[in-house]
């Protein structure tokens, strides 16, 4: 089942970017100015980006590992898009 996760901001290719590099340091990450590709233990994020909105999208993600897949993107976000008062993305499974 997919998991979706939205976030709109004029600075999503700056936060794709920040994304990709931060776990690029853990994991092989591909990205480039416009799309990423994060392969997380529990499932792959791909995340684009466009001059409106952030997205994130896991593919055939397990039931049990939704929660914490979020979790992760959006903690990682939260400390990236303060000063957008991010809180989390709108996600929808």
């Amino acid at each position: 089942m997919d998991l979706t996760g939205e976030f709109i901001t004029p600075n999503a290719a700056k936060y794709l970017q920040q994304l990709c590099k931060h776990f690029a340091h853990k994991i092989e990450v591909s990205f480039d100015d416009t799309a990423g590709r994060i392969p997380f233990g529990f499932g792959t994020a791909e995340v684009s980006a466009n001059a409106e909105a952030l997205r994130v999208r896991f593919a055939d993600l397990a039931a049990d590992k939704r929660d914490g897949a979020k979790m992760v993107i959006d903690k990682h976000l939260e400390r990236f898009a303060f000063r957008e008062g991010f809180t989390r993305m709108r996600w929808a499974d």
